[in-house]
């Protein structure tokens, strides 16, 4: 039996508090959570769960093995690397860590049979919660993670995706991928899928692979290498749009990795990044989709 979607009410506070630590901890609330000690930070892990109980708790979309796991993830997490007096270059601890947390996502480990489609973007920005607490507060990994419009950042962000455009056109066109369409969208339209976006789609990818994880690679790999291959990584997580496996999807998610990385290790500003992400997908959605 489907159960019944949550209400509004339930699913506004949920994804308000899902987006609480993305927007908060990109305004500088880290620090109060890096001063705590070892045992108060695995334990506050645990509050990352709380969404999901304000989302399902006393209703028949409630189950008790998603609970524990949003409870046990991010602790188990948490202590895996808080307890191990981890160097600062990358170790096989972080790199276990990130495969957990995508291996939770692409097995819908926080996703119950018959449950509504939203579960797949509350998993997600759960997830990101859980890897922006345990690389930022507990590993606390060199980031960038500034949510601050800069100018410089804006700059920047404008200009990686005036660099990409060509080649995304240019590939596009000769794979069949994209398709244009010469309309002019209703101006609330073109700022919904800016807002959607930004907030569901670019700050929780561009934390992940470069915030997170090209940040990592560069103590192991070096700049170049580390860039090549997070890109890489970010085009083969789009394996799953389609029943075949789309590659002309996944080459040129790839090579717009390339530029979103270059956009934030320009100035290590995930804020620049987190741009030409938006400004990459809402111009292909409403345009050339």
């Amino acid at each position: 039996m489907v159960p019944p979607l949550p209400g509004f009410t339930r699913l506004f506070l949920s994804f308000v508090l899902l987006l609480a630590p993305l927007w908060f901890f990109g305004f500088g609330a880290s620090e109060r959570w890096k001063r705590l000690g070892r045992t108060a930070q695995v334990l506050g892990a645990g509050f990352l769960a709380l969404p999901y109980f304000v989302l399902y708790l006393g209703t028949a979309g409630f189950y008790w093995r998603t609970a524990v796991i949003a409870i046990a993830l991010p602790v188990a997490l948490a202590a895996f690397l808080r307890f191990s007096n981890l160097p600062a270059p990358m170790s096989w601890r972080d790199a276990a860590a990130l495969g957990l947390i995508v291996a939770a996502y692409f097995l819908k480990w926080l996703e119950s049979a018959g449950s509504y489609a939203g579960q797949a973007l509350f998993a997600k920005l759960f997830l990101a919660d859980v890897a922006l607490y345990c690389f930022l507060v507990i590993r606390q990994v060199d980031a960038g993670y500034s949510l601050g419009p800069s100018r410089s950042a804006l700059r920047v962000g404008i200009r990686e995706w005036g660099f990409y455009f060509p080649f995304a056109f240019l590939l596009g066109e000769l794979t069949g991928f994209i398709h244009f369409h010469y309309v002019l969208p209703d101006w609330r339209k073109v700022l919904g899928a800016l807002l959607v976006t930004f907030l569901f789609i670019a700050i929780p990818e561009e934390l992940f692979f470069r915030g997170i994880l090209q940040s990592l690679l560069e103590t192991r790999l070096g700049r170049g290498r580390a860039l090549v291959l997070a890109s890489l990584l970010f085009g083969l997580s789009h394996f799953h749009h389609g029943s075949a496996f789309p590659w002309r999807y996944v080459l040129l998610a790839s090579i717009a990795g390339i530029f979103y990385g270059r956009a934030w290790r320009a100035q290590r500003q995930i804020f620049a990044a987190i741009l030409t992400h938006t400004m990459v997908d809402v111009v292909w959605s409403l345009w050339f989709r």
